[in-house]
C-alpha cells in the first residue's frame, strides 16, 4: 500500500494516475476524502494541521510519496509524519523536494525543503529525493496562460530561461520509484530537455492552442506587491519572489537526466505538453 499525500494538486494526481496505471495499491490523504469517491482510489482522512490523522492514513502503509503544501511550517509537517511513519513501520519515503536544494546558503523555499530532506534522511527509513524544476503547468494554472483565448502574462521572469518540467513526468519518475527496486538512497533532479523564457513559451501555446500571448515582465515590488494584495504570508511571498529570481538569472536554465534515468526515456518538452493539452489528455 502506497499512501500520496497532496494527492489532488498538480503533481499528486500525477502521481496517482501513474500509480494506477502500474496497477499500485494507491490510498490518497486528504482533509476532505469524501470528494474522492468514485475516483478509483482509497481515500483517507489526512490534515496536516492534525498530527493525529497520520497514524490512520498510514495504518498497513508500506510506502509515502510525501508532499508537503507551501509553508513555514513544512520542516514541522515533515518531521511529524516521519515520527507517525517509523510507528507505522513504513520502509520507503519518497519526497518531492526542489531541484538547488544542495545549494549554501540556497533560497528560503530551498532551505525549507532541505531541512525537510534532513528529517527523512536522520529518521532511518529508506528514502529518495525527487528534485523538480518548474512545472510547465504554472503558465496555464497560475501564470494566467488561458487555453482558450488570447491573455496576457505578467511575470517577473524578465528574459530569463528555465527548464520547465512536465509534471505527468515528475509522477511517472515518483511511480516508477515507488514501485521499483534500486532507488533507495537516491536523489534524481528532473527537468524538461530544453531551456526556454516565457516568450518562447508563450510562442509554443500560441502556436498549439490558436491564440496570442503577451509576455509582460514586471518589476520584482510589483509582482510582490500583488502577492501581498493576496494576503499570502511575507516569508511566503518573499520565497515567491526568490523563485522568479532563479529564473529571472539564467540559474534554473540547466539541465539534468533524472527523468531519462529512472523512466529510460527522454522527458516531455513543452510542445509535447502543449499538445497533449489541446487534445484533451491532461
Amino acid at each position: 500500500m502506497i499512501l500520496v499525500t497532496g494527492g489532488t494538486g498538480t503533481i499528486g494526481s500525477s502521481t496517482v494516475k501513474a500509480l494506477q496505471a502500474k496497477g499500485a495499491r494507491v490510498r490518497v490523504g486528504s482533509r476532505s476524502p469524501d470528494k474522492l469517491k468514485g475516483q478509483g482510489v482509497e481515500a483517507v482522512l489526512f490534515d496536516w494541521e492534525k498530527s493525529e490523522t497520520f497514524g490512520p492514513a498510514l495504518q498497513g502503509v508500506e510506502k509515502v510519496f510525501l508532499l508537503t503544501p507551501v509553508s513555514d511550517k513544512q520542516t514541522q509537517y515533515t518531521q511529524a509524519l516521519v515520527d507517525a511513519a517509523k510507528k507505522a513501520g513504513v520502509k520507503h519515503i519518497v519526497k518531492l523536494s526542489v531541484v538547488g536544494v544542495d545549494a549554501e546558503p540556497g533560497i528560503y523555499l530551498g532551505r525549507l525543503h532541505r531541512s525537510s530532506e534532513k528529517a527523512i534522511k536522520d529518521s532511518g527509513i529508506a528514502w529518495t529525493m525527487l528534485r523538480p524544476t518548474f512545472f510547465m503547468e504554472n503558465f496555464i494554472n497560475y501564470y494566467g496562460a488561458d487555453p482558450k483565448k488570447d491573455s496576457t502574462v505578467y511575470a517577473a521572469h524578465g528574459q530569463g530561461k528555465a527548464s520547465w518540467v512536465d509534471g505527468r513526468d515528475v509522477g511517472e519518475v515518483a511511480a516508477a520509484v515507488l514501485t521499483g527496486k534500486g532507488h533507495e538512497g537516491k536523489a534524481y533532479e528532473l527537468t524538461g530537455p530544453e531551456a526556454l523564457d516565457s516568450v518562447e513559451v508563450l510562442t509554443i501555446l500560441g502556436e498549439v492552442f490558436g491564440h496570442k500571448y503577451t509576455y509582460v515582465p514586471i518589476p520584482e515590488e510589483a509582482a510582490k506587491k500583488a502577492m501581498t494584495d493576496m494576503h499570502m504570508p511575507a516569508s511566503i511571498v518573499d520565497g515567491m519572489a526568490e523563485l522568479a529570481a532563479l529564473i529571472r538569472n539564467g540559474w534554473s536554465a540547466g539541465l539534468a537526466t533524472g527523468v531519462k534515468d529512472v523512466l529510460g526515456r527522454p522527458p516531455r518538452s513543452f510542445k509535447d505538453y502543449a499538445k497533449d493539452y489541446a487534445a484533451g489528455k491532461i
